[in-house]
């Protein structure tokens, strides 16, 4: 094959500092000078054209041909990494996946391969961030957040996520930028989750669930539920955005008191225990008292409704008593008005301290041998005899 642009010896290049362009430009201090690119281009032109099939026989078109069609259908081929999901497209079109290894689709432009890690599990870390610096950095507007009853916790957890299994399409095809699709739905449904949890049941729950002990008079929710919660939700979210994404798993790291209001969540705190205390206190209260007032109020009813029996029972007494003497003074008025008369006037006369003696002419003759109702008479002391007398 001829050389139209070189001259000399020595080779096939010539002789001297020679390429297959020729000879360099050279520097006036005798040095090479940087090629110039209008000659390289028309050199480069020249050997072109003689490689242009117009320079070949037939037999070295069909020999390009075949090889050209060879280089072409062994670019179907490609391989599926361990953690991958091979998925080929014919002209754009999801047509099948393939498992990992090496397998083929027929040549561009008729079908096309993606491999997306579909068998890798992929983490996702909110409210924290170890990636740039090495080092923990809290992300705050990730981690701050609102509970039910008007308080900020900071909560840190991490996500792990992979793609659903038979749904590597959906995860290709209907959401962009799947890592961040994740990220953005489980910071929703833990905001969510939280904004209907109360401050202290939570911060309570991850302390029994870690080494910290629990504040007296505090029921916590355990800090599994919270994650069970949020990873039910994320899949909720991410099945109606036909997503392919499966949820593995949700771990709450830390669930603090921002360090900002740490103090006074500390005065609230030390308020709400003593609340707590003043209401034990008053409840143990009322305990003694109330049943005492209870047994007091029991037992006025009792005694008001014994004293109601009595008197109704008396006075049906005095009535049917009236009522047998009545029948009898019907029967003999005399006799029973006689007899009414006595049994007064013994009853009556029963307490007085008087003595009445009938001294009348019917009398039976009483004799008072001693002066009843009055005392004796006191008798006069006797008079002493002096000496002279006798």
């Amino acid at each position: 094959m001829p050389w139209s642009n070189q001259s000399g010896g020595g080779g096939p290049w010539g002789s001297g500092s020679r390429g297959p362009w020729g000879a360099g430009p050279q520097q006036p201090g005798g040095g090479p000078k940087p090629p110039d690119l209008e000659e390289f281009l028309r050199r480069g032109q020249d050997r072109l054209r003689d490689w242009m099939p117009g320079n070949l026989g037939g037999r070295g078109i069909a020999v390009i041909a075949l090889l050209a069609i060879a280089l072409w259908a062994m670019s179907g081929f490609f391989r599926v990494e361990p953690d991958e999901i091979g998925v080929v497209l014919r002209f754009g079109k999801f047509i099948r996946e393939v498992p990992p290894g090496l397998n083929y689709h027929l040549p561009y432009p008729v079908e096309t391969a993606l491999t997306p890690p579909a068998l890798r599990v992929n983490k996702i870390d909110i409210g924290f961030d170890t990636r740039r610096s090495g080092s923990l950095r809290d992300v705050e507007e990730e981690s701050l957040m609102l509970t039910g009853d008007q308080n900020i916790v900071d909560v840190e957890f991490s996500v792990f996520w992979r793609v659903k299994p038979n749904s590597v399409g959906d995860y290709l095809f209907n959401v962009a930028g799947p890592a961040s699709t994740v990220k953005a739905v489980a910071e929703s449904a833990m905001r969510q989750v939280i904004g209907h949890s109360d401050a202290q049941p939570l911060l309570a729950g991850f302390q029994q669930t870690g080494a910290a002990p629990t504040p007296s008079g505090q029921a916590g929710v355990p800090i599994v539920d919270t994650a069970t919660q949020v990873q039910d939700l994320m899949q909720k979210i991410l099945d109606s955005y036909k997503a392919g994404i499966l949820v593995q798993s949700v771990q709450i790291q830390t669930v603090q008191v921002p360090a900002k209001v740490i103090d006074s969540f500390r005065d609230v705190q030390a308020a709400n225990s003593d609340l707590i205390r003043a209401q034990n206190e008053a409840q143990t209260y009322a305990n003694r008292v109330v049943p005492e007032a209870r047994g007091r109020a029991s037992k006025i009813l009792q005694d008001a409704e014994a004293y109601r029996e009595q008197t109704v029972a008396d006075a049906k007494g005095q009535t049917s008593r009236f009522l047998q003497i009545f029948q009898q003074y019907k029967n003999a008025p005399d006799v029973t008005r006689q007899r009414i008369y006595i049994e007064t006037m013994e009853r009556v006369l029963g307490a007085a301290e008087k003595t009445i003696v009938d001294l009348g002419p019917s009398s039976s003759g009483v004799l008072p041998f001693l002066p009843l109702g009055s005392p004796p008479p006191e008798q006069p002391a006797p008079q002493q005899q002096t000496g002279g007398n006798k």
